[in-house]
């Protein structure tokens, strides 16, 4: 594996006990691309440090580009075998070869009986061959799974559970991809920001030697880390749009280099009384080109080229109307110049992005505060959670304030539990506080918009405790979990005594299923992993 990069600035790791979280107060908590050497030497680059490349072996079959470049991704799986994935671009260009039905079902998995042809196929796209294989009448659902199968439970890779064990309770709290795939980024509560590579083992396709993930760089914040997100135009081959945004208590909203760990810029917002004040929420605007920070009753808006203490200020509370509370998390809609805020005080309002206008405010339909919100790819629809809220709820934005239908989930706590969508809006995944991981097909979503509950099709045990962290990769069938939560022990009642000291009193720390773990699954069809590697994986974690 990669050995661990530079610490960002501020040294070790931060301060490890956090307070408990409370209904009236924001929850505590809150990928990063190496390019191959031969995508820098094609890009008249200069390589980044060692601790930023990944190792390939000598039968590397696989040259990860980002989505958009038209090339295509091959996994060589040790055998006969090649699983071959096509990437936006190339699934755009239009059909002039007469691909069967049959063909066209299979979407853009395609399976080569030997590695010659799937070499002949990739030096074909190298030369700029402009034939394609995709029907124009394919829906974007139907071409941008990306080899997702669901059918079956997803197949663990990898992960990184020994780097959460040096700080006690050092639980994790999300993960997030990187805009182009090539690395993810969690959070934890020691308050370092971690970013992990993609396994050097998937490139050589060497499934099975697949050993834990370590991080290549660590950014410290001084406290508790309230949100972060990646720059939307990231690409490792331009390291000057690799950086990531993070705000934590106390402390102005910073930008880390997400090539070395340095901290590049601070924007710094400040109250009414001239105060520094802590952002609750961070969004990149779609081009990258302003931050959008949440505060109580207010978003204001930064320009990314101009770090420092300018910004323009929009309230989402005019004259005792609008959305209290504080604004917990951002989204931006794909489709339209509109972008939501979810709020503490349980609602969710639609803002224009011109000029900060709001365009409706959704009725309180949550048990607690919104903690995560994200639109549909065709922005017709956005998908709201909650604290202590059973329920993801799916809002039609043709008629705002209409609820389509529900999804159930266990959550009992005031933890932050993401939840994302794959690239075609086909699956949503969840975890729980249970440590279950869910997958819904809004293919078989209901139509009427009775408020139905639509039940998750597919069900398995990711985590032995709280599953908080859900990534999907933006263009492979990986999907990146994480785990953890404050554990409260329970005091022993081996004694019973009322007359039993301070000193005497003990906490037990029975029944508690500590998993403080980052994980990678396959969601794909299955490659050189065995079932018997699958079933190795939790026990490994056990350890």
């Amino acid at each position: 594996m990669s050995e661990p990069g530079p610490s960002g600035e501020g040294g070790g790791l931060g301060v490890a006990g956090q307070e408990a979280e409370a209904d009236g107060e924001p929850p505590q908590e809150g990928p990063q691309n190496l390019p191959s050497s031969e995508a820098q030497e094609e890009a008249g680059e200069e390589a980044p440090p060692a601790a930023k490349q990944p190792r390939l072996a000598e039968e590397v079959e696989l040259d990860l580009c980002p989505p958009g470049t038209g090339a295509e991704i091959t996994f060589d799986d040790g055998g006969d075998q090649s699983l071959v994935l096509i990437t936006d671009k190339e699934l755009s260009k239009p059909e002039d070869d007469g691909k069967t039905a049959e063909e066209s079902e299979r979407g853009e998995v395609k399976w080569h009986q030997n590695g010659g042809e799937s070499k002949e196929t990739v030096e074909e796209i190298e030369r700029g061959d402009q034939s394609d294989n995709t029907s124009p009448q394919e829906t974007a659902c139907q071409r941008q799974y990306f080899g997702l199968d669901f059918s079956q439970n997803p197949q663990m890779l990898s992960g990184s559970w020994a780097e959460y064990t040096h700080t006690p309770e050092n639980y994790l709290k999300g993960c997030k991809w990187a805009p182009d795939g090539s690395c993810i980024l969690s959070n934890s509560a020691d308050n370092v920001l971690r970013v992990y590579n993609l396994p050097p083992e998937l490139y050589s396709g060497s499934w099975d030697l697949l050993s834990e993930m370590s991080p290549v760089l660590r950014m410290s914040e001084g406290d508790t880390i309230y949100d972060y997100c990646w720059f939307p135009k990231m690409s490792s081959l331009d390291p000057d749009t690799c950086f990531i945004a993070s705000s934590s208590r106390d402390n102005p909203v910073h930008i880390w280099d997400a090539f070395y760990g340095d901290l590049r810029a601070t924007f710094r917002p400040y109250n009414h009384l001239d105060e520094l004040t802590a952002a609750h929420s961070l969004c990149f605007s779609p081009d990258g080109s302003q931050l959008y920070c949440g505060f109580e009753k207010t978003v204001r808006v930064f320009y990314t080229e101009r770090p420092g203490r300018d910004c323009e200020e929009r309230p989402t509370v005019v004259k005792k109307q609008g959305q209290s509370g504080i604004i917990s998390c951002l989204a931006f809609s794909p489709s339209q110049a509109v972008y939501a805020c979810g709020s503490y005080s349980r609602t969710v309002g639609l803002y224009s992005c011109e000029d900060g206008s709001l365009l409706a405010l959704l009725p309180q339909r949550h048990n607690g505060g919104v903690t995560h919100l994200l639109f549909s790819p065709d922005g017709y629809h956005l998908y709201t959670g909650g604290r202590k809220d059973p329920e993801i709820l799916c809002w039609d934005l043709r008629d705002p304030g209409r609820v389509l239908f529900s999804l159930p989930r266990t959550i009992s706590t005031n933890q932050r539990i993401y939840f994302d969508l794959d690239p075609s809006g086909r699956y949503l995944v969840s975890g729980d506080t249970v440590g279950v991981m869910s997958v819904w097909d809004m293919l078989t979503a209901p139509s009427d918009g009775n408020e139905d509950v639509l039940q998750p099709f597919l069900q398995f045990q990711a985590h032995r405790d709280c599953t908080n962290g859900i990534s999907i990769h933006p263009f492979m069938p990986l999907v990146a979990s994480c785990s953890g939560q404050r554990q409260f022990p329970w005091p022993d009642d081996s004694g019973g005594s009322g007359s039993e000291s301070d000193e005497d009193r003990v906490m037990s720390s029975n029944g508690i299923r500590e998993d403080n773990a980052l994980m990678l699954w396959w969601a794909g069809p299955l490659g050189s992993t065995s079932e018997e590697g699958q079933q190795e994986g939790p026990a490994v974690l056990e350890n």
